[in-house]
């Protein structure tokens, strides 16, 4: 059905200033007077809503008594006139009910918690909160995409079915066609009878193919919805998530952070320049001092500190922190956010980590203790990208695989990459939801997510 957008109407009003226009869209709220009924009518285009004016008795009573009910969707035909509250509004000449809304529709307040609305996921991406997060994520795939195409990478799609455990943490959800109650006397006869003849699993990463890719093509990207079997249920956790992993030959770890620092301050200030009216959403009502945040961001040189630094840096700073810090421990959140928002007060990479809280395909340092890794840790969220020039010995990564226990049989193909021509590379991995969170100040991985999936909740 022809209709305009309401952004649209906004967005070029002189343009539809005092003619007849066609809007389609949902009743946020509405209210009547003795001479005049108002409805706001979002058609999820635009945060704004526009305003409907009806005078009593220009339409049929039914018609009018059938649209004032919150939820419903309308399609309606009206003069687009200025209005000094308002900036535009619409003088109804028609209006017909496209679906009717029962009295029990759940968004009946302006205003809801986060908790309520994650109750009804289905219906969530009609109120404004969440209508401004997926504005947002929009644009944002759009601008990462835009960035790697601008700079020469290939987009590549890795398998999300694969055998191999990029992190080798075992926390891979089973994909399987065998029955619940298969019976087989040994783990292989299980398997052996299994769709593709071998265990098989949702992908924790891309990066192992991605690297494949990356060995003929030069520099590549994948982009897609990756998995975690992690019992972490946190804000910051979710078992189904998308990632974003660009692989880069001939590269070092020096040059690949160059590459990530520029790439965070692209997207982050294209999002800024296309989401204006969202991100002052978000400014007001999520994160006061957001959008100076993003600034700072944006024209700042990130920090750089290396991990045995760091932990000096945190052992130094008189802070009661719930988790010692020791050399070769894990920096977790309360030290990662000391370091970006007390300390640096900026995004800051923490470099050469220890090799034993490292994964296995990192290049080792010549010290055999670290590691050339680094963690993009930012402001409150904490590691926001994961960072490594990747081990380019075939000898000392089938070294680093065995420590570990991996079975080298199992990633032939990947060590065939080192055996075959290896070169220096390196690549990171950028959690999307994660930037998604500190882009618009968002607290909880769940509410960027049309459908969250976390421990228990499917």
């Amino acid at each position: 059905m022809k209709h305009i957008d309401v952004k649209e109407l906004f967005t070029n009003g002189e343009k539809y200033k005092n003619t007849v226009v066609t809007v389609c869209g949902w009743v946020r709220t509405w209210r009547d007077s003795k001479s005049v009924s108002f409805i706001e009518l979002n058609d999820g285009t635009s945060l704004k809503n526009v305003q409907l004016v009806i005078e009593k008795g220009a339409l049929d009573e039914n018609q009018v008594r059938a649209a004032l009910v919150v939820g419903a969707a309308l399609q309606v035909e009206g003069k687009f006139i200025p209005s000094e509250r308002n900036g535009y509004e619409i003088s109804v000449l028609k209006i017909t009910v496209l679906g009717g809304c029962p009295q029990d529709y759940p968004l009946q307040k302006k205003h809801h918690t986060l908790e309520f609305l994650r109750t009804i996921p289905h219906l969530r991406p009609r109120a404004k909160y969440f209508e401004a997060v997926f504005a947002v994520r929009s644009r944002l795939a759009y601008a990462i995409h835009k960035y790697f195409q601008e700079h020469g990478y290939k987009y590549v799609h890795t398998p999300i079915i694969t055998g191999s455990d990029c992190e080798g943490a075992g926390e891979m959800f089973r994909v399987t066609t065998q029955p619940w109650n298969a019976k087989a006397k040994t783990e292989s006869e299980y398997f052996g009878g299994d769709f593709f003849g071998a265990k098989a699993g949702l992908t924790v990463s891309g990066q192992l193919e991605g690297e494949v890719a990356a060995m003929g093509l030069g520099k590549i990207y994948t982009f897609g919805p990756t998995f975690r079997a992690e019992h972490s249920n946190t804000t910051r956790h979710a078992a189904e998530f998308w990632q974003i992993e660009p692989e880069v030959c001939f590269c070092d770890l020096h040059d690949i952070i160059e590459i990530a620092e520029d790439f965070i301050k692209f997207i982050i200030k294209d999002v800024m320049e296309s989401c204006p009216e969202e991100l002052a959403y978000f400014d007001e009502r999520i994160e006061k001092g957001l959008i100076e945040k993003l600034k700072h961001v944006i024209s700042s040189d990130f920090g750089k500190i290396t991990y045995t630094q760091a932990v000096e840096v945190l052992k130094n700073s008189k802070k009661e922190f719930k988790y010692p810090v020791e050399w070769g421990c894990d920096l977790q959140t309360e030290h990662e956010r000391y370091l970006t928002e007390e300390y640096f007060k900026k995004p800051v990479f923490v470099t050469d980590y220890p090799a034993d809280i490292k994964a296995f395909y990192m290049k080792q340092n010549p010290d055999n203790k670290t590691v050339a890794a680094t963690d993009l840790l930012v402001p409150g969220i904490g590691e926001i990208i994961g960072c490594s020039e990747r081990e380019a010995d075939i000898e000392k990564l089938k070294a680093a695989m065995t420590k570990r226990g991996m079975p080298l049989e199992a990633y032939a193909e990947y060590l065939d990459t080192r055996k075959y021509g290896s070169v220096p590379h390196s690549g990171f991995g950028l959690g999307f939801e994660r930037i998604i969170m500190y882009i618009t100040g968002v607290q909880n991985i769940r509410d960027t997510l049309l459908y969250p999936r976390t421990v228990g909740s499917l």
